[in-house]
């Protein structure tokens, strides 16, 4: 009898041991699941998700969850149920970094659209060129930013009132950030108040002394963009701009018959130099009418501060650099040389 109760009681407390481990087991995987649902490990990589406009709790849980933010739709529709926070979601583009936590995918969710266009204005660009850089970026189409630009809607300290509608060489060269949504002429006013914070602590009267409005400068700036490709010769190739006007000679620059061709080329021809155009400074003396593109701040320096020498003469002799002179013959010989090295 006596070995019998103890047997007993060894069963209860063996039954005991196991319950107690199934109930541990049990907590464990509830704690691994809870873990892995509500807070499932980040990835290094972000998501673009665009939530429509009347979108369901459903439909959101489904998009995120194909796109890999969440782990769960079941727990994200039952964690907007419970939060009663459905519908503080904002439609509009998103964002996501890819297994966040549900807390974190509401936050994002409540605040708004996240998401934001990234693109680059290189120096030397035209109006034309920067609207396709826009528009690989954003909504906005090249045509849409076209138009806006020639709308004559915007005004600048140094346009001349009869070049409103002409935003060519205004439009600063630099990297920025806009809304997804935002318009052609949002973007157009950011480039335009870009170029006068850049701009803002030049001294314009050295434009003035050397007989030039400050719109002006800003065209001999552009010349300078497209003709010189390292900073050290921008002021050089000023110099030989200056000089030339100042001796009443043709320009003679190929960047100014590139821009009045209908398409960029390699190598221009002698029939490509005389193009019938304001802008072709082979036929026509002194600056073109406007900018030809939009200079950086060491291209529009440059056209401020011209180097103190009396050349006349550059060309390009590789690598991005130009030999320069104030005699023609000197010039014609190192021409002769570098065609013969070609």
């Amino acid at each position: 009898m006596a070995k019998r109760q103890g047997d007993e009681k060894w069963i209860h407390k063996y039954r005991g041991f196991v319950i107690l481990g199934l109930l541990l087991a049990m907590f464990l995987v509830f704690l691994i699941l809870f873990v892995h649902f509500f807070y499932p490990p980040r990835q290094e990589q972000t998501v673009h998700v665009f939530i429509k406009e009347g979108a369901t709790t459903s439909e959101i849980a489904k998009m995120l969850h194909d796109d890999g933010v969440i782990t769960s739709t079941r727990i994200f529709r039952f964690l907007t149920w419970l939060k009663g926070n459905g519908s503080d979601f904002k439609a509009g583009d998103y964002v996501f970094d890819k297994g966040i936590h549900y807390a974190e995918a509401f936050s994002i969710l409540e605040a708004g659209p996240n998401y934001q266009a990234r693109f680059t204005v290189p120096e030397g660009l035209t109006v034309e060129q920067t609207a396709s850089r826009v528009a690989q970026a954003t909504t906005i189409t090249p045509d849409d930013f076209i138009e806006a630009a020639l709308s004559g809607d915007y005004s600048i300290e140094y346009m001349s009132s009869a070049n409103r509608d002409n935003l060519e060489g205004f439009l600063f060269p630099k990297t920025y950030t806009v809304a997804n949504d935002v318009s052609a002429g949002q973007v157009i006013e950011m480039l335009l108040n870009q170029f006068k914070a850049e701009t803002s602590d030049l001294d314009w009267s050295k434009a003035e002394a050397m007989g030039l409005t400050p719109y002006r400068a800003v065209i001999v700036a552009s010349l300078i963009e497209r003709e010189a490709a390292i900073d050290e010769e921008r002021p050089l190739v000023a110099a030989v701009i200056f000089n030339r006007l100042k001796k009443d000679m043709l320009l003679q620059i190929d960047a100014t018959v590139q821009y009045a061709l209908p398409e960029w080329k390699d190598v221009l021809t002698y029939d490509d130099l005389k193009i019938e155009s304001p802008y072709n400074t082979y036929l026509h003396k002194g600056l073109p009418p406007a900018p030809i593109c939009s200079p950086g701040l060491a291209s529009i320096d440059a056209a401020l501060n011209p180097a103190n020498v009396d050349y006349l003469y550059y060309l390009a002799v590789g690598n991005g650099r130009h030999f320069f002179t104030a005699d023609y013959n000197e010039f014609l010989r190192v021409k002769n040389e570098v065609q013969k090295g070609n």
